[in-house]
């Protein structure tokens, strides 16, 4: 199994309603490298099975990519019942898986 593979395999158990990081997706695929979880991320289509919505940054945020993916990810975030803060962060507390 490739290194993307072994990142979809781990996002694809994230649960309904809940997120995980990017880093503990790295841990858990033992890739141990955040930035290469995101670069996967990225190489996916918006319309893709993987919930890739569901991974944020450590602070609970969306990482800024250009296009309309924060937008969209959001949206996705949101109609799983997953509330932000004022300042768009996720109570990682509550929601993380």
């Amino acid at each position: 199994m490739d290194t993307f593979e072994k990142i979809y395999e781990v996002v694809r158990l994230v649960p309904f309603g809940m997120v995980a990081t990017y880093g503990k997706v790295a841990q858990l695929s033992g890739v141990n490298n955040a930035r290469l979880v995101g670069y996967a991320l990225s190489n996916l289509q918006a319309d893709t099975e993987i919930p890739w919505h569901r991974i944020v940054n450590r602070d609970g945020a969306i990482s800024y990519r250009e296009g309309r993916g924060p937008g969209l990810q959001k949206n996705l975030l949101k109609s799983e019942g997953i509330a932000f803060s004022e300042k768009d962060r996720i109570n990682l507390k509550v929601y993380q898986w």
